[in-house]
């Protein structure tokens, strides 16, 4: 062994002759890359399971309701429905989608150096991701268009109205057919009763700028509007007691304007309404 070789050795320039063999590395690769296949899909499967199911708990720990406050109303119920079934329909849409995902990552996965087909298209399955949606997305309009009916249809011949009238920074409420008139006392919110099982027309305006009627139970709002004759029916359902607000930003002091709402049985809101009128007299 020459001189040279030893120096070289020594400084590790040099490769021993086993070094010199070809080393077969491509099964270690294609094993680690295997593996790494398998745990993405893994954490796809499990994506897909938790999410919708994190989601659906969500829902399920509100009654089913999915955020939304029980409603109180007749109208409510019905938009209740619409949220429910518009949320469930895009839990399937990313359930079915995140299900692709994960079959196309573990269908498709490359094996070898093979190059998979290089047809320009699909026409059936093209079809199918065009058609679907545009399938799905009209059948959420048109149930949308007839709860919105239903919610803002108004009865030929409600069992009480009441005048609403909205101005900064309060509520008035007035009971024509009653003779009876509820505003704020500058301290305490005015105080809005209404009876169960009751068709009850809210007649909207408001004195300055726009505010919003809204009663979170009720699951609708509308808003007064200067010059513009806003009506909503409600079909009070069930007794309670709640806080109405404005949802409309309408100054400096709009968080003053809340109101309390109480609905009572017929004989308990008669009872109320005398009690207004004598106080009134």
């Amino acid at each position: 062994m020459s001189p040279d070789w030893c120096i070289g050795a020594q400084k590790g320039r040099y490769l021993t002759p086993s070094a010199w063999r070809p080393r077969h590395v491509a099964p270690k690769r294609s094993r680690l890359h295997v593996q790494v296949i398998l745990r993405s899909g893994a954490r796809l499967l499990s994506a897909t399971a938790v999410v919708p199911g994190v989601l659906a708990a969500g829902g399920c720990g509100a009654g089913g309701r999915f955020g939304f406050p029980e409603p109180a109303s007749e109208q409510g119920g019905k938009i209740l429905g619409l949220w429910q079934g518009s949320v469930l329909v895009a839990l399937a849409v990313g359930a079915l989608v995140w299900a692709l995902i994960v079959w196309t990552v573990l269908r498709y996965r490359r094996r070898d150096d093979t190059l998979p087909s290089q047809e320009p298209e699909n026409i059936p399955v093209e079809v199918a991701y065009t058609v679907a949606p545009l399938l799905v997305v009209a059948a959420l309009f048109g149930v949308t268009v007839f709860t919105q009916e239903e919610v803002t249809a108004s009865d030929p011949d409600p069992d009480l109205v009441v005048e609403v009238t909205g101005f900064q920074w309060s509520w008035e409420f007035a009971y024509p057919d009653e003779g009876v008139e509820v505003v704020s006392n500058g301290d305490d919110p005015p105080r809005l009763v209404l009876p169960v099982g009751a068709t009850v027309r809210f007649e909207l305006a408001t004195t300055d700028v726009n505010h919003s009627f809204w009663v979170p139970e009720f699951l609708v709002k509308r808003d007064l509007i200067q010059g513009v004759e806003n009506t909503i029916d409600v079909d009070v359902e069930r007794a309670g007691e709640w806080t109405g607000r404005c949802a409309e930003f309408c100054g400096l002091d709009h968080w003053k304007m809340n109101f309390a709402v109480s609905a009572v049985p017929q004989g308990e809101f008669d009872r109320w309404v005398e009690a207004e009128q004598a106080r009134a007299r």
